[in-house]
C-alpha cells in the first residue's frame, strides 16, 4: 500500500520576525525603522500578507495528506522524502535555496503578493495545483563536483571564490587565472546575477533558456600579470565540464546564495562544473 502524498510548507522569517528578534519590541522595531525613513506599517503588512497566504496553502491541502513545514534556515537539516510535494510561500530566491536538497520532487511556487518568476500562483489557486502537480517544468540544475568526493548542486548558479572575497587562484584549462572567481550559471539564473555580469561585460554569449540543459559561465574581475593571464573569461557548457585546479589555500563554491552550506577546497585540489543529472521540476 503506497503511503499518501506529504505536502511540505516551506517558508522564512519575515522582516518583523527578525526585527522583533534583533530589536525585543514594536516599539523599539518602528523607532529603528523611523531613523532610515521607514515605515513599520508596510512591514507589517508585509508580514501579514505571508500569514495570509500560509493559512490559505494549510487549508487547500487534504486531509488525507500528510504535512510537514520548514524554514529556510533549517532546510540543511530537513529531511525530504520521495512523497513529498514542497509548497514554497514566498520570493522567488526561497524557490531557489530548496534546490539542491530535493530530489525530483514536485514544487509549487506561491507567491503572498505580486507573482514573480519562480512563485507565480496566489494562495487561493493551491488545492487546484495540487491536483495537476504531474504538469511541471523541468529544470536545469547546475552541480559541482570536487576531487574528494563533494558536491553542490544549485538551481540558478555557483560561485567559486575566495571565501573573503580576496584574490583567488587557480588554473582553468592550460592558463593560470588570478581573479575575483568564477559564474557558472543555468537558463534559470540567466535572469540574476550571471545576467548582471553578462550585461555589464557586453557579452556575446547567448544566455540559455529555463528550459535548455546548457550552462555558461563567467570569470569575474581577471587580472594579468606576468604569472596569470586573462584568454578564457566566459564560455558554454553543455555534454562537457569545465575543471578548475585549485592553486589558492582556500577557496568556498556555494550555490543560490546559501554561503553557510558551501563545499571548500584547497590548493591541489581540482573540481568540475556540469549539468546536473537530476532536474528541478517546478509546477506550471
Amino acid at each position: 500500500m503506497s503511503r499518501a502524498p506529504r505536502a511540505v510548507v516551506v517558508h522564512r522569517r519575515t522582516e518583523l520576525d527578525e526585527l522583533l528578534a534583533r530589536h525585543g519590541t514594536r516599539g523599539q522595531a518602528e523607532f529603528f525603522l523611523a531613523t532610515r525613513g521607514r515605515s513599520l506599517d508596510d512591514v507589517v503588512e508585509q508580514d501579514a500578507a505571508l500569514r495570509r497566504a500560509l493559512t490559505a496553502v494549510s487549508a487547500a491541502i487534504p486531509l488525507d495528506w500528510r504535512r510537514g513545514n520548514v524554514e529556510r534556515a533549517d532546510l540543511s537539516r530537513f529531511l525530504f522524502t520521495p512523497e513529498d510535494v514542497v509548497l514554497v510561500v514566498g520570493q522567488d530566491g526561497l524557490v531557489a535555496n530548496i534546490a539542491k536538497y530535493l530530489t525530483g520532487q514536485p514544487v509549487v511556487g506561491i507567491t503572498p503578493a505580486e507573482p514573480g518568476v519562480l512563485v507565480r500562483h496566489p494562495a487561493a489557486a493551491t488545492a487546484d495545483l495540487l491536483r495537476v502537480r504531474d504538469s511541471v517544468e523541468p529544470r536545469t540544475m547546475v552541480e559541482l563536483t570536487a576531487d574528494d568526493g563533494q558536491k553542490l548542486l544549485a538551481l540558478n548558479e555557483i560561485y567559486l571564490g575566495h571565501p573573503s572575497h580576496q584574490t583567488a587562484r587557480y588554473r582553468l584549462g592550460a592558463e593560470r587565472q588570478a581573479s575575483s572567481g568564477l559564474l557558472v550559471g543555468t537558463g534559470t539564473g540567466a535572469t540574476g546575477w550571471c545576467r548582471s555580469v553578462w550585461q555589464e561585460r557586453h557579452s556575446p554569449l547567448r544566455l540559455p533558456a529555463v528550459d535548455e540543459r546548457r550552462l555558461v559561465w563567467f570569470v569575474r574581475e581577471a587580472w594579468p600579470s606576468p604569472t596569470t593571464g586573462t584568454s578564457l573569461t566566459e564560455g558554454e557548457l553543455t555534454t562537457s565540464a569545465l575543471t578548475i585546479d585549485v592553486e589558492s589555500d582556500h577557496l568556498t563554491a556555494f550555490g543560490d546564495g546559501l554561503e553557510n552550506d558551501a563545499v571548500t577546497v584547497t590548493r591541489g585540489q581540482s573540481v568540475t562544473f556540469a549539468p546536473a543529472a537530476r532536474a528541478f521540476h517546478l509546477v506550471r
